[in-house]
């Protein structure tokens, strides 16, 4: 079991805070004593978003830069002198990654040099942690699990380009950290779910503004295979490895984040779980759009960080589905979501 008291006082540095995954990350940081130093983008304006709602903002340094700007981020980075990095930032829509695949390159391959090279020039970081997906396997539509040691590529712009910050990953891991005192790892999370992503082209955010709307969810792609877990599964997992590597730098790998098969469920089936946790006779409908390629059939075999760590996943994808609707639940209804989040991360942790 990972023990939160690790990280009090301890000085972390998170790219891409300001992001979903970000602001649960943060939050639970934040709820543990540390001294949290943000760099990241500002979340869209005219839209809702979690790190405006999580009560997060006057509790950390939070610096608005583009990982891009390699100038920018080596000064925030300097300053705050961090003893632990998560790198989250990235443009993570698959979708998306067709419409701007520059964009999407440059963010997820040089923002990962660039923090990369603020580690290189550092003499604080003892560890860090790059994010990264399941989608950095070279997709062969296999039924069994993706293992760390299978091959990396990645057919969409999104998916590529973050098999190329896994192996900027290691080229910095190998050239310039062999002989240092500073842990390396990346974990490749499975798709998560909870309360408070708004993203577009995401189910469950669609499911969720379809029900408020009170209008049927539309379905793109009903039959595709996906890890899904809730966000603070992986979060956990984030954090435990962070901690861990520090203490013993052996540790420090590639690992797989996602759920056990069970969990590993069809987006129809998913849309139906979040129908019958929400209730009001909520339904959904197949609409699928032929759209741009996306994998039919992605799951992760996660028996390496299990028996490396002793971990397992806390909450079946139904649990996971009823606590994001009940925090969704929270928010229509203009309750304290804050209240909510916090009382997830303590079941949790």
């Amino acid at each position: 079991m990972l023990d939160l008291s690790f990280y009090k006082g301890k000085k972390v540095f998170i790219t891409g805070h300001t992001g979903f995954k970000g602001s649960w990350l943060t939050r639970v940081l934040v709820n543990a004593g540390a001294i949290v130093t943000g760099y990241s983008l500002e979340p869209p304006k005219g839209e809702p978003n979690l790190y405006d709602l999580c009560d997060i903002k006057d509790k950390i340094n939070s610096v608005i830069g583009d990982v891009r700007d390699l100038t920018s981020l080596c000064k925030a980075f300097s300053e705050a002198k961090p003893e632990i990095v998560f790198h989250l930032a990235a443009q993570p829509i698959v979708r998306e990654s067709y419409k701007e695949p520059v964009y999407t390159y440059e963010t997820n391959v040089m923002g990962t040099v660039n923090i990369l090279e603020c580690v290189r020039l550092s003499d604080t970081v003892k560890s860090f942690l790059n994010v990264t997906t399941d989608k950095v396997y070279k997709n062969n539509e296999w039924q069994r699990g993706y293992r760390e040691e299978d091959e990396l590529d990645g057919y969409d712009p999104y998916s590529n380009s973050k098999s190329c910050s896994e192996l900027v990953t290691h080229s910095y891991k190998s050239s310039f950290f062999a002989d240092r005192d500073v842990a390396i790892s990346t974990a490749r999370a499975g798709n998560v779910i909870g309360g408070g992503d708004f993203a577009h082209d995401r189910i469950i955010p669609d499911c969720v503004r379809a029900a408020m709307n009170k209008e049927a969810v539309i379905v793109r792609n009903p039959h595709s295979v996906r890890p899904f877990q809730h966000v603070l599964e992986p979060v956990y997992v984030y954090l435990m490895i962070a901690a861990e590597q520090e203490k013993n730098p052996k540790l420090a790998g590639y690992y797989n984040v996602g759920p056990d098969d069970s969990d590993c469920i069809t987006t129809g089936e998913l849309t139906d779980l979040f129908c019958e946790a929400w209730g009001e006779n909520q339904t959904w409908i197949n609409k699928y759009d032929g759209g741009p390629h996306e994998a039919g059939f992605l799951k992760l075999d996660c028996t390496k960080c299990k028996n490396t760590f002793e971990w397992k996943p806390r909450w079946t994808i139904k649990e996971a589905v009823e606590r994001t609707v009940e925090w969704s639940k929270v928010y229509a209804s203009g309750g304290d979501v804050v209240a909510c989040m916090d009382k997830q991360i303590k079941d949790m942790f």
